[in-house]
């Protein structure tokens, strides 16, 4: 009876879960596009509604009220359709689509995108007529549909929109009238098409500005010339400088001679702006061919060497916010106010260099979970790989359960609770949905940051992929804390997703007990130095109340805790494949299966104590002997 009563409320409470998804139509129209456009290649994998809000999918922007506000799927190599669903997204101001290879018609419900300022279909195999609704976008700004199969006559309605200032309608097959109205635009370009261009109406196809960019290709063009000339008069100077470094020539002087040109972007560079650190990067880097690369990288950013040492202080150790086995972090400041994490990387090795740091910035930029820490940018240098990070105001856990300064709050108990879910959902989504999937290989609770709303963010994550990009899941240099490392992957160099369960485990007893993983002066008190060992022998004396962290004064419910330590303890099995997964973890956390797990893991343990005291007996072994079998466990097999 009570296992009925209980299944009947775990239907009603997904029943309401998938009625509450259900309202958010943001998510229901980005599912609905992603189902009709064909992502063969999985770049969509993020687009989870039962994982993540939008706001946190690749490609999707949203303002300060979770609203979407920008989607951006360019050059992507999509096929299939567009969703009519996406009108539904009454808040969505930008609509990139181009470069994919997207058939079918334009939907009429694009026509309720009323705070939509740009549309960009260009270079797809649209057909179908331009439908009239696109009138209705009162702040339509920009109108891009160049190079597509579309046909028929432009809408009227098109020549109403207050706000356009372009409209790109090239390279298709429309027919008919052009609305007088939309030569009243401030660049439009109807060339490529079967329209009536000014013989009844006295216009160009194409307005100047659009008619003078081939002027400015030529531009372009001489630009690229006069750069190539710049390059060689460099190549010959740098020669000179390096048969004449034995006479003593200084790079001041090398820097002024050599300095006649350099590429910034498009233009070229005086000679007065390249003494400065960034001018010289651009310079050497340019001759490297490091520098104007496009990156597809979505929404990250590449920053400047210059940018980054100055929103740090020239990386001020004051600045320094931690350091761990891939470098240090520092906080910064951007000049527009927004504070920044900065992580500077150490013994980064790669052959590919440059281009093999961007593509692991790349796979880990894309895992994208609320419980994740975001990446927003990057640096490169020929010397220096940097990653840049939102900054956490609330610091790491760690910090929060040991490093707190005076007045400031304790993690009471509930926060402990949802930042070991948080955590345990972050990790879940790395091993379990992405592809392929990322190991964290350094779980901790000084690898937990804290967001305005003490949330769990699991930080570091792809980092010793991205280190040991040349290596395989067998590594010569073992990365991790003392402590937190799997015994299998101390002895052998291998990590699994499992070694994550067991950092994951440690973690949970530090929320616990807010100790160390490590602790030298419990030796004082002849008690055991790891952390794991302590809180065993406590709960096989069945002292919790000994466990838990005194700074919570009480205040907090002991059957939790009880429940916490049994997920930990599940987690730190000796054998990888004793532990749970991610997802099991979530849910035994969540209240489901934890019990029957515990009992048969009780079993075991019993059996192997019983083993244990078999030997002690055989070999004359005292309780105090340093070789126990937690210590032997944690040597890992040979």
């Amino acid at each position: 009876m009570f296992f009925g009563l209980k299944l009947v409320f775990r239907v009603l409470i997904l029943a309401c879960l998938h009625s509450f998804v259900s309202s958010n139509e943001q998510g229901d129209a980005l599912i609905a596009l992603k189902a009709s456009l064909d992502d063969s290649a999985n770049q969509l994998s993020s687009w989870n509604q039962n994982m993540v809000d939008p706001c946190t999918w690749f490609k999707v922007d949203c303002d300060d009220n979770k609203n979407v506000i920008s989607l951006s799927l360019s050059d992507l190599g999509f096929s299939g359709v567009l969703s009519p669903k996406i009108g539904a997204l009454k808040t969505l101001q930008t609509l990139v689509l181009q470069g994919n290879a997207i058939t079918g018609e334009i939907p009429e419900e694009f026509g309720n995108l009323t705070s939509l300022t740009m549309m960009n279909l260009d270079n797809n195999h649209l057909t179908g007529e331009i439908p009239p609704s696109l009138g209705n976008l009162p702040k339509l700004k920009f109108l891009y549909l160049s190079q597509n199969n579309l046909t028929g006559t432009i809408p009227d309605s098109l020549s109403h929109l207050a706000s356009l200032t372009e409209i790109q309608l090239d390279s298709n097959g429309l027919s008919g009238q052009i609305p007088g109205g939309l030569f009243k635009v401030a660049k439009y370009n109807f060339t490529g098409n079967h329209l009536n261009c000014g013989i009844n109406v006295p216009q160009h196809c194409a307005s100047d500005s659009v008619g003078s960019s081939n002027k400015s290709k030529i531009g372009t063009v001489l630009g690229i010339i006069v750069g190539i000339v710049c390059l060689l008069v460099f190549g010959g100077l740098l020669l000179l400088f390096w048969k004449g470094r034995h006479k003593g020539y200084r790079r001041e002087v090398f820097v002024d001679v050599a300095g006649l040109c350099c590429f910034h972007g498009a233009s070229l560079m005086p000679a007065d702006q390249l003494r400065n650190s960034e001018n010289m990067d651009c310079m050497f880097q340019q001759f490297r061919g490091e520098v104007d690369r496009r990156i597809p990288f979505g929404q990250l950013k590449r920053f400047s060497w210059r940018e980054l040492q100055l929103a740090t202080d020239n990386f001020n150790e004051k600045n320094v916010l931690g350091q761990g086995g891939f470098g240090k972090v520092y906080k910064g400041v951007l000049s527009d106010n927004t504070k920044i994490a900065v992580k500077r990387l150490t013994d980064y090795e790669s052959p590919g260099g440059d281009a093999a740091f961007q593509r692991e910035v790349e796979m880990i930029s894309v895992a994208v979970h609320r419980n994740l820490l975001r990446l927003i940018g990057f640096c490169t240098t020929p010397t220096e790989r940097l990653l840049v990070y939102p900054f956490m105001q609330n610091l790491s856990v760690a910090y929060r359960l040991r490093d707190i300064k005076p007045g400031e709050p304790v993690l009471d108990w509930s926060t402990r609770k949802r930042v070991a879910l948080g955590t345990a959902r972050g990790l879940e989504y790395l091993h379990e949905h992405c592809n392929p999937k990322i190991i964290h290989r350094d779980v901790k609770a000084a690898n937990v940051l804290l967001d305005e709303d003490f949330e769990a963010v699991v930080g570091d994550f792809g980092l010793a992929k991205l280190v040991d990009v040349r290596k395989t899941n067998v590594t010569t240099q073992v990365r991790g804390t003392m402590g937190h490392i799997a015994p299998e992957y101390l002895s052998t160099g291998k990590s699994s997703e499992r070694t994550d369960v067991f950092g994951y485990g440690i973690m949970l007893l530090e929320l616990v007990t807010g100790q160390r993983a490590i602790d030298f002066s419990r030796l004082e008190e002849e008690d055991d130095v790891l952390l794991l060992d302590h809180v065993k022998k406590l709960e096989r004396e069945k002292r919790l109340d000994d466990i838990v962290d005194r700074n919570l004064n009480k205040h907090y419910n002991i059957q939790e805790v009880e429940m916490m330590i049994q997920v930990a303890l599940l987690c730190t099995q000796s054998s990888p494949e004793d532990r749970p997964l991610m997802s099991e973890v979530v849910r035994m956390l969540e209240g489901e299966g934890l019990a029957e797990r515990w009992e048969e893991w009780q079993h075991v343990e019993v059996n192997r104590r019983q083993e244990y005291e078999r030997l002690q007996r055989r070999f004359d072994w005292g309780e105090d002997s340093i070789y126990n079998q937690d210590a032997v466990e944690l040597s890992g097999g040979r």
